[in-house]
């Protein structure tokens, strides 16, 4: 059993870009569907095995801004297999601690689903295992761009002048404010871009690239990518001699 070399160095925030379905349908000579119901599998390991390991945040980017692109069959069959697996994985938050939390604007979601991802939300509010949060119509440049505007709109009304604007300021008001910056984050498939994802938040990030498609990406997979950052060194704009003697400011 391939094991992490220790629980003391866990990623307390792992976020994915899970890349992949299409191809993996087009390997085994499937419909594009196909591919994104083996993904949803995979979504499901993932989740639990970041439970069992100790990660406090999950991050997934289910569906960008862009698309709304695609096909609209495709459109469609991924808003369904996101209605499918909130029915068939509430039981196992409520089980297992974990809180259901969404990013991005799914205003332009048919009322339905809002409801049912509302609703999820809501029944795991109280969750304290584990944070799922998943991308929903998000874009990070459109969340930075929201940010702004908010904040501006504050400015105005005289809650900040120009010399509070920090970087700090401005992060909490992104729909991100609430959790810790990403660790460890995974994309599969062989792709190497952020595609518009945590575009702020992944300034410190350590990226793990792998080609594994994300239908095939496994416990194992996902171990492997921890075990690589469990050996790398953080030092945030300092020095190895710094971080080796505690020294953070």
């Amino acid at each position: 059993m391939f094991m992490v070399e220790t629980i003391r160095n866990i990623p307390e925030h792992i976020a994915i870009i899970m890349d992949g379905n299409g191809r993996w349908a087009e390997k085994h000579a499937l419909g594009r569907i196909s591919g994104h119901k083996k993904g949803a599998e995979a979504v499901r390991t993932a989740t639990r095995t970041c439970r069992e390991i100790g990660v406090k945040y999950l991050t997934l980017y289910a569906f960008s801004v862009d698309n709304w692109s695609r096909p609209e069959t495709e459109v469609d069959a991924l808003m369904k297999l996101l209605a499918d697996y909130l029915l068939s994985e509430l039981k196992e938050m409520q089980q297992t601690g974990i809180r259901f939390h969404i990013i991005g604007d799914i205003s332009r979601i048919e009322p339905a689903l809002q409801d049912k991802i509302e609703e999820v939300c809501r029944r795991t509010a109280g969750n304290r295992q584990m944070v799922l949060t998943l991308a929903l119509n998000y874009g990070g440049r459109d969340d930075i761009l929201r940010a702004i505007k908010q904040l501006w709109k504050d400015c105005q009304t005289g809650k900040y002048a120009m010399e509070d604007l920090t970087s700090e300021l401005l992060g909490r008001y992104l729909s991100t404010a609430a959790m810790p910056d990403p660790d460890l984050l995974i994309r599969t498939s062989g792709e190497y871009r952020l595609s518009n994802f945590l575009l702020w938040e992944s300034a410190y990030t350590e990226f793990y690239f792998t080609d594994v498609l994300w239908p095939d990406f496994g416990t194992e997979d996902l171990l492997a990518a921890v075990k690589a950052f469990q050996k790398r060194e953080r030092r945030f704009g300092k020095t190895s001699e710094q971080i080796k003697k505690g020294v953070w400011q």
